[in-house]
């Protein structure tokens, strides 16, 4: 299999640049193809740079804890363009407040990610299960329409 190419930044207005740094060199130590968005990152620039790349998968960090709000209706955007089945991937501090991290999951999930990671996930997992999930999405059965 060819790199996966995945698009990832810091979204909404979080200006954490330093775990952007690391995730970035882990992904590309791990043999990702990183897209680096930087920090500051709309949901359209992440749309337009995985379409313009062929991305795929598109992660979405945040640290600040607006998070939920930041991504909402993204994977409705991602519908609206044409790439409504990408892989979506979100990590980091994602909501303000203590919360136990399954709601937050759960939550997450509702959007339309595929994966949620906490601000403690083994990185070494979280690039196993991305290339696992992009592997099997690669593979993936296109479904049929009905005839009519």
């Amino acid at each position: 299999m060819q790199k996966p190419t995945i698009v990832m930044g810091v979204i909404g207005a979080d200006c954490h640049a330093v775990g952007n740094k690391v995730l970035d060199r882990v992904f590309t130590m791990h043999d990702f193809n990183v897209i680096n968005l930087g920090v500051m990152v709309s949901q359209d620039e992440y749309i337009d740079a995985a379409i313009e790349t062929g991305a795929h998968a598109i992660i979405v960090s945040s640290i600040y804890g607006h998070g939920d709000i930041d991504c909402m209706g993204m994977r409705e955007r991602c519908i609206e363009r044409g790439i409504g089945d990408i892989p979506m991937y979100v990590g980091g501090n994602l909501v303000i407040g203590k919360h136990d991290f399954s709601e937050i999951e759960t939550k997450f999930k509702a959007m339309g990610f595929n994966r949620v990671f906490s601000p403690d996930t083994d990185l070494e997992l979280v690039c196993s299960l991305m290339k696992s999930d992009i592997e099997q999405a690669l593979h993936a059965e296109p479904v049929a329409e009905a005839v009519q």
